[in-house]
C-alpha cells in the first residue's frame, strides 16, 4: 500500500511521552518495516521540524524524512485543493488550507492517508479519499 503519513501520526509516534500506541502509530510502524510505500511532502516536514525544538530531535526528523520519497505540489494541485475546500465547505466540513492540499496530493498520486487528524475522516465522507 502506498501511503502519505500525516503530521499528526509521525509527532505522535516521535514523542517519547505518548501514552500508549494507537492504531495508527503502529500502522506507521508496520509499514516501515515491511518496506510499504511511505511518502512525504514538505508542508509535513516543515509542520514536524517546527513542533520540536531540541536539536537531536530535528536531526532525528531529517534523518528519517531523508530517505522517504518527497511528494511537491505543482500548480494543478493548489487549484485542485481549492475546488475541493469549496466543494467541502457546500457539504458543511471545514476542513484547514493545508489539510486539503494533503487530500489532494493523496487524490493524484493514489495515496491513503494515516492520520490521527479526524478532518480527513470528515473529508473522505464526501470526496474520494483514502484512509490507510
Amino acid at each position: 500500500m502506498n501511503i502519505l503519513v500525516d503530521t499528526s501520526v509521525w509527532s505522535a509516534a516521535l514523542r517519547r511521552d505518548s501514552a500508549g500506541e494507537s492504531r495508527e502509530i503502529r500502522r506507521l510502524r508496520a509499514a516501515l518495516q515491511n518496506e510499504d510505500a511511505v511518502f512525504t511532502t514538505g508542508l509535513i516536514l516543515q509542520e514536524l521540524l517546527q513542533g520540536f525544538s531540541a536539536p537531536k530531535s530535528r536531526d532525528k526528523i531529517l534523518e528519517a524524512f531523508a530517505a522517504l520519497p518527497l511528494i511537491i505540489p505543482e500548480r494543478k494541485d493548489h487549484v485542485e485543493a481549492a475546488a475541493l475546500k469549496l466543494k467541502l465547505r457546500q457539504k458543511g466540513v471545514q476542513a484547514g488550507t493545508i489539510d486539503v492540499l494533503l487530500a489532494q496530493l493523496c487524490l493524484r498520486h493514489q495515496l491513503s492517508v494515516l492520520t490521527l487528524d479526524r478532518d480527513f475522516h470528515h473529508m473522505a465522507r464526501f470526496i474520494p479519499l483514502s484512509l490507510a
